[in-house]
């Protein structure tokens, strides 16, 4: 054992004792990943997955529907936001004029089942229904 191993002055196996590390020194090793080196990797990575993308992107997709349809939608799924906000009901956002333009629609589209309906049981007042007369 050396005198610097006794008294514990090393940074770690293999690394020099941290007295030997001046100041503005960062202790890098030569040989090392230069300071903005992983960001340069980080980008060439990104410029070859899209390259990758561009090319096989869509075709990928498609053998992902075809051959594993239950992890294409948990991939759809993943890049939903949490909070989906999705208003099924668009009577809420409808003026007045527009819900009584709907009912009007809506009868006139189900009187002819309706008065079926009533032929098919004598007109409806056997069978204790009544209905309201129609909307003008």
């Amino acid at each position: 054992m050396s005198a610097s191993e006794d008294d514990g002055d090393e940074s770690g196996p293999g690394h020099p004792p941290l007295d030997v590390i001046k100041p503005g020194n960062s202790g890098r090793a030569i040989g090392a990943r230069a300071t903005g080196a992983r960001s340069e990797l980080g980008e060439a990575f990104l410029e070859d997955v899209l390259a990758a993308w561009e090319g096989q992107g869509p075709a990928a997709i498609q053998r992902m529907i075809d051959e594993r349809p239950q992890d294409f939608v948990k991939m759809v799924t993943s890049l939903l936001p949490r909070d989906l906000n999705v208003n099924f009901n668009p009577i809420e956002q409808m003026t007045d004029e527009q819900l009584v333009e709907r009912i009007r629609k809506l009868d006139a589209a189900i009187r002819p089942f309706l008065d079926a309906l009533d032929n098919a049981e004598g007109n409806g007042r056997a069978s204790g229904r009544s209905r309201a007369p129609a909307a003008r």
